[in-house]
């Protein structure tokens, strides 16, 4: 797909060599391109000629790029903008989707990409949509590649309320993303219920969903509403719902279907305009194949589909969210906010996690309450975590291992760190070497590439007992 060579782009952004880029890259793309570095001077030239898609950025000096996006949205509907930023999170991403953002871009973006786009938004219409409203935030961070892929999902679903299937393993946020899905959609000023299944007892579990009639089952001695008819109007979301029991399956699949059920021992249909939001940590196509979940149901419930990653796919995210859980936890005790310094950080992002985001959450919250200093160093963390008892800790390089401990050493004041480590770095080597060739002086020095009299002289001066 090549552009038209009268296709005419126009670059918004107060960063020179970002604009420098993106001219030399559309124009060799066939784009005319007119650059400018803030939205004033591009608006009053629009007042006399227009692009075919405007490409901007968010942080600018004076009219930022979401207030230039709902100025041209509303002046001239059908002109696509694209909106680049380098500080991207929920709240900016919805309110550019839902302000008629061609495209949301955040940065470092790849040149290819912005291309790509351009040439759609030239060749499309852009669905255009109510002025953005900035909504409350759904207190999902992230900085991550997996989690801005989340906030643009998210952000292209704002204005639909079509049913979300969100895979995800446990701890990962699944409910806080269903949340994020709720509030930002047509439905945010209906009811969001939560129900987890597998929490739920399988002969319950009718009565929990549809309410049940007075009288209907022993102990049943007044009529009760279900989550279905509790979230009329608004999100029903369904944790685990790879958990459900097969005959409840198929009532669900019924009232997704037609929207009425009746209640357990009722005569009269209820009916009702629900969501659903269902999540699972459980792979539901091989639960299909195995007879234990409803295949159209999997395909009624599959319409779009939202995969969390787990932390240790996003460990970048892992600074910002720690420091996130130790203020949150300190506002809970009413104590000091602790901070945790560079090498435990350097610790905390080498870990698996596989309790995920809930893990770090509840291993910040003991940090709080149980760590004597405000600042958090290695010897604070708890014994499972610095054991790597309970953490299954990933393959971590030596450089990663070095980095921390000079952090730590500069942190305590220590000064000849070059003689210290090096003398450290060949004790740890000569020992790993002998021990490989099993106590063979001359074939460990072989492995270690020195003569056997070098190593001699290392031992003797290292004082090494071996």
């Amino acid at each position: 797909m090549t552009a038209a060579t009268s296709s005419k782009a126009w670059i918004i952004d107060d960063d020179q060599s970002i604009r420098w880029v993106l001219e030399k890259a559309l124009s060799k793309s066939g784009f005319e391109t007119t650059c400018f570095s803030e939205a004033t001077t591009m608006l009053e030239t629009l007042e006399q000629q227009q692009p075919n898609v405007i490409i901007s950025d968010i942080r600018m000096p004076g009219m930022n790029g979401l207030e230039l996006l709902e100025k041209v949205h509303h002046d001239h509907p059908t002109l696509p903008v694209i909106i680049i930023t380098a500080h991207s999170d929920l709240d900016t991403t919805v309110a550019a989707y839902q302000g008629g953002a061609f495209e949301y871009l955040p940065k470092p973006f790849d040149v290819n990409d912005v291309i790509e786009q351009t040439k759609r938004a030239c060749e499309s219409l852009t669905t255009h949509h109510d002025e953005p409203e900035l909504l409350p935030t759904a207190g999902i961070i992230g900085d991550s590649a997996p989690m801005q892929d989340l906030f643009r999902t998210i952000g292209r679903l704002s204005n639909s309320s079509i049913d979300v299937l969100i895979n995800g393993e446990s701890g990962t946020g699944k409910e806080l993303v269903a949340h994020a899905l709720h509030t930002h959609s047509p439905r945010a000023d209906q009811p969001f219920i939560a129900l987890n299944v597998a929490a739920i007892p399988a002969d319950l579990m009718e009565s929990e969903l549809f309410g049940h009639e007075k009288g209907a089952f022993t102990g049943a001695q007044e009529q009760r509403t279900g989550r279905f008819e509790q979230a009329n109007g608004g999100t029903l979301f369904l944790d685990e719902i790879g958990d459900m029991p097969a005959e409840l399956q198929t009532r669900l699949l019924r009232v997704l279907s037609e929207g009425i059920f009746y209640r357990v021992g009722g005569h009269e249909q209820v009916v009702v305009d629900v969501r659903i939001i269902a999540a699972t940590h459980q792979n539901l196509e091989q639960r299909v194949e195995k007879g234990q979940f409803r295949e159209d149901l999997f395909h009624r419930l599959n319409v779009i589909r939202i995969k969390l990653p787990p932390l240790r796919e996003r460990s970048d995210d892992i600074p910002a969210l720690a420091q996130h859980f130790m203020t949150k936890s300190a506002s809970r005790l009413e104590v000091d906010t602790k901070t945790i310094n560079r090498a435990t950080l350097d610790i905390l992002t080498t870990l698996e996690w596989p309790g995920n985001v809930r893990q770090l959450e509840n291993a910040c919250h003991w940090l709080t309450a149980m760590s004597a200093s405000n600042e958090i160093r290695p010897e604070d963390l708890p014994d499972d975590i610095r054991d790597s008892e309970g953490v299954s800790s990933r393959s971590i390089n030596w450089e990663t291992q070095l980095n921390a401990w000079a952090r730590q050493q500069l942190a305590d004041n220590q000064t000849d760190l070059i003689n210290n480590a090096q003398e450290k770095l060949e004790s740890v080597l000569i020992s790993a070497a002998l021990e490989s060739a099993g106590g063979k002086r001359t074939e460990a020095a072989r492995l270690l590439g020195w003569g056997r009299n070098t190593l001699t002289r290392k031992i003797q001066s290292l004082g090494l007992d071996l």
